[in-house]
């Protein structure tokens, strides 16, 4: 399936832009100047994200019917930028740069939940495909990082030029999708902006939203607090440690424990989406508890993959949960609310981390964030509301097949000095 492809071109150059930035703004300057950089980005690059649903998810929406082409415009945008911002790694130009890369890349994440329901085989679940997508862009991801590691002894600015060849890739792939990726064009154009209808509605999507976003934003602040921690050395037994050694234990852990739930979910059906989000959020709150009982990296790191996975299963329960319940012409603009949320919650969650506090005290606060999620979402969960695995209103829409007389759908053949009946 081109669309694995696809995704996979999109992860990989994700990871390499991210290797790219990280290098610029996180490791070349001491840590206390390294707080107030990151917090920046987050700033002007993350905090504006809010844009995202009320304009590309109608934009989007609108165009569903060139949806090959809305995947092909995000990874050539995404090029552009990236190449922008190899040559201005040094100025204030960096950062428009990184916001108009994060919101073209939500951007192609939001076509492309939202074209996945077309082009699913028979064979798969919504739950079991998007997973093995997840997975193949994980894969993509660990296989380019050696290579943007090396790229980056060169500097940080080649890094970001090998993601903007790996984007000009994609969009070539994008462009190969089969025709079925796009819908039949709209009899009435959504409008744009103004009042619409509400895309993300009902106790289950809301429910399975609150779920994954406290997991989100446990891994933002995980993600955030823990590095510094280990930039300052602030780990029992591993003190003696380089900080890389420390910093990369920790990364690690987040993305084995991202890999392993989209491998293990490629071979499972979520049924009941809350049920699981709440043994997620009570694994991950156990597990904190832990961790501030006895708070060394091995603990850390075994905190760090079991927040990821979570993260990852709940996510992945979000998105199944959209894809059945939300109408395929507003499913755009649903995938689009969702996304915002979840980046807003991993913002907020980041922004925590960036609090000079003691390591156990950190993830106590945090833990106790989570244990409150866990409650709500248990008590939503003894409402049985389970998912059956067909996508809402996709099953209805007419096949992309050549009309009477050879027409193409849509279109009726001119053929002059033959009368219609109704002129008759």
């Amino acid at each position: 399936m081109r669309l694995l492809d696809l995704h996979a071109a999109s992860c990989a150059g994700d990871t390499l832009v991210a290797v790219g930035l990280a290098g610029t703004i996180f490791f070349s300057v001491p840590t206390d100047q390294a707080r107030g950089q990151v917090a920046l980005y987050l700033l002007v690059t993350m905090a504006p994200f809010a844009l995202l649903a009320p304009l590309v998810g109608p934009v989007l929406d609108r165009v569903r019917h060139g949806r090959r082409y809305a995947l092909a415009a995000t990874m050539l945008g995404r090029a552009f930028l990236v190449w922008v911002a190899a040559d201005n790694l040094r100025s204030l130009a960096l950062y428009p740069a990184a916001f108009g890369i994060l919101l073209l890349s939500r951007s192609y994440g939001v076509a492309r939940s939202a074209a996945l329901p077309r082009l699913l085989p028979s064979s798969l679940s919504l739950v079991e495909a998007g997973a093995r997508a997840s997975l193949y862009g994980t894969v993509a991801g660990a296989v380019v990082l050696p290579l943007g590691i090396l790229a980056s002894l060169a500097g940080p600015q080649w890094v970001l030029r090998l993601a903007a060849v790996v984007f000009v890739a994609g969009m070539v792939v994008a462009l190969r999708l089969p025709p079925r990726t796009d819908s039949q064009p709209p009899e009435t154009v959504p409008r744009l902006f103004g009042k619409g209808r509400r895309v993300l509605t009902g106790r289950l999507v809301w429910g399975t939203l609150l779920g994954s976003g406290a997991l989100r934003a446990c891994y933002g602040f995980l993600a955030l607090f823990l590095i510094f921690r280990a930039r300052e050395g602030d780990f029992p037994f591993a003190a003696k440690l380089p900080a890389q050694t420390a910093v990369g234990v920790v990364a690690a852990s987040l993305g084995l424990g991202t890999f392993i739930a989209t491998a293990v979910f490629t071979k499972l059906a979520i049924k009941r989406p809350l049920l699981v989000q709440t043994a997620a959020l009570a694994a991950t709150v156990t597990v904190a508890a832990a961790t501030v009982a006895v708070y060394n990296l091995a603990t850390v790191a075994v905190l760090c993959f079991t927040a990821a996975f979570a993260s990852g299963a709940a996510k992945l329960a979000v998105d199944a949960v959209i894809q059945e319940r939300v109408p395929p012409e507003v499913r755009a603009s649903a995938f689009a609310h969702s996304e915002t949320l979840l980046i807003l919650a991993w913002v907020a969650g980041g922004a925590l981390g960036l609090v000079p506090v003691t390591g156990a005290l950190g993830l106590a606060g945090i833990g106790a964030l989570l244990l409150a999620a866990t409650v709500r979402t248990a008590l939503a969960a003894r409402v049985p509301d389970p998912l059956t695995g067909t996508p809402s209103g996709d099953a209805e829409e007419p096949p992309d097949t050549p009309g009477e007389d050879g027409a193409p759908p849509g279109y009726h053949l001119y053929r002059p000095g033959k009368r219609s009946r109704a002129q008759d």
